[in-house]
Formats: structure tokens, C-alpha cells, sequence
């Protein structure tokens, strides 16, 4: 079903220039404070998920290796498994970044982002944009189809080299089995996806691992960048 015509071009023509300035003003406004963040990592998942979830641990756990080797955390800045790792970014007295969106179930960033990393966007692809563009790494921890969205922006976005190569790891082995099983035996099977797109993603427990493996990178493309 097709909605009404529109009555006004020129009508439409204004709200959408202004809606180009609104997005202009939020890329704009997250550059300006991100600038001086620092090398950081992004974390990824589920806003549901309670406190009382072992991933919810994990995440803080994660997030304190990971700010103890001198990067920001950068979350999403609600609650679940965003609060966790702010939180555990807070802990060891590491940079917390939170970049909330307007959303029903969201209604305000969690306590645990520093004031001047505390950013609220209206629009998703231009907080998508703040998450790849400071990142040193992404790490993901269970969470829906926002977590998932992340994940594969990610992957495509390094498959078809629009962005250098960074790691990707998955925490929760249990969680993401699924998933990866479903992607080799059907993405791999049809030939969909190449042997080598695996690689870009590491399944891990560990929240050292996880930490340094994205330090290892860090360090070995800024000796490579001085070279």
C-alpha cells in the first residue's frame, strides 16, 4: 500500500535539508569530542541482559584487561552488557565512552560514562560511524539483532577493504556456536562466503586473550605506520 503523493515539493525539499544539517551537526559533534579519546575498542552486546548474567561479568572483566593496556572502552551507553563493560572500564580508571541513540527501551545512558565521552545520537548510521572510526578492535558479547548488525557491518566492511583490518572477537563460545556452525556449513558450503573470511573472526573466553591480541595489533601497525 502505497502512502498519500506528496502535496509539496518544496515542503519536503526544506525538511530534508534540514534533516541533512541535524546529521551534519551530530557527525560533527562526535568528531569533535571523540578526537581526543585515544586509542580505543568498541564492545558490543545485549542491552536485557541483567546483572546476574555471567556475561554481564565477563564484560566487566573484559573491559578492565582491555583499559588497564591503555584503550578506551566505547560502548553504546545503555544498559546489560554496555553498562558492564563502562563499568569495568571505570573500575581500573580507564577512559568510558558511551554513544546512546533515542530508543524506546532506552530511555537514558548508564551511570557509568564519563561526562565528556557521554554522546546521544538520533541517527543509527552516524553512531555506527563513531563506534568504526576510533576503534582498535570490536569485541562482541551476546546480545540480538543489534549486536548481530555490528558484528556483519564489521565483517563486510573489512571483507570488501573499505576500512583496514582490526580484530573481531567473539566472547561466549556456548553463545555464538550456533552461528558460527550455521555460517561454515551454509554461508562456507555454498560457496557464499571464502575460506579466509572465517579468519576474520576469534572466539574466545579469555578475556586476556582478547586483550592482548588487540594490543599486539595496536602495536604492530604503529611500528609499521613509523616505519
Amino acid at each position: 500500500m502505497q502512502g498519500p503523493p506528496y502535496n509539496n515539493d518544496a515542503q519536503h525539499m526544506v525538511t530534508d535539508a534540514w534533516r541533512v544539517l541535524r546529521i551534519v551537526s551530530e557527525v560533527v559533534d562526535g568528531f569533535e569530542k571523540m578526537t581526543n579519546l585515544g586509542p580505543s575498542v568498541s564492545i558490543f552486546g545485549s542491552a536485557r541482559l541483567p546483572p546476574s548474567s555471567p556475561y554481564y561479568e565477563l564484560a566487566i572483566d573484559v573491559a578492565k584487561h582491555i583499559s588497564q593496556r591503555g584503550f578506551a572502552i566505547i560502548t553504546g551507553g545503555g544498559p546489560g552488557i554496555m553498562e558492564a563493560a563502562n563499568k569495568g572500564a571505570q573500575a581500573v580508571n580507564g577512559r568510558s565512552c558511551g554513544l546512546s541513540i533515542d530508543l524506546p527501551m532506552e530511555s537514558a545512558p548508564n551511570d557509568f560514562i564519563d561526562l565528556k565521552y557521554n554522546l546521544r545520537f538520533r541517527y543509527f548510521f552516524v553512531r555506527k560511524v563513531m563506534f568504526i572510526r576510533y576503534a582498535q578492535g570490536y569485541v562482541f558479547l551476546p546480545g540480538g539483532v543489534g549486536t548481530l548488525d555490528e558484528l556483519f557491518e564489521a565483517i563486510t566492511l573489512i571483507q570488501t577493504k573499505k576500512i583496514l583490518p582490526f580484530p573481531i572477537y567473539l566472547m561466549g563460545k556456548s553463545y555464538w556456536a550456533g552461528l558460527i556452525a550455521w555460517i561454515k556449513d551454509t554461508l562456507l558450503a555454498n560457496a557464499c562466503i571464502s575460506p579466509e573470511d572465517l579468519d576474520l573472526i576469534q572466539i574466545t573466553d579469555s578475556p586476556e586473550e582478547v586483550a592482548n591480541g588487540i594490543e599486539r595489533h595496536y602495536q604492530r601497525n604503529r611500528a609499521e605506520r613509523n616505519f
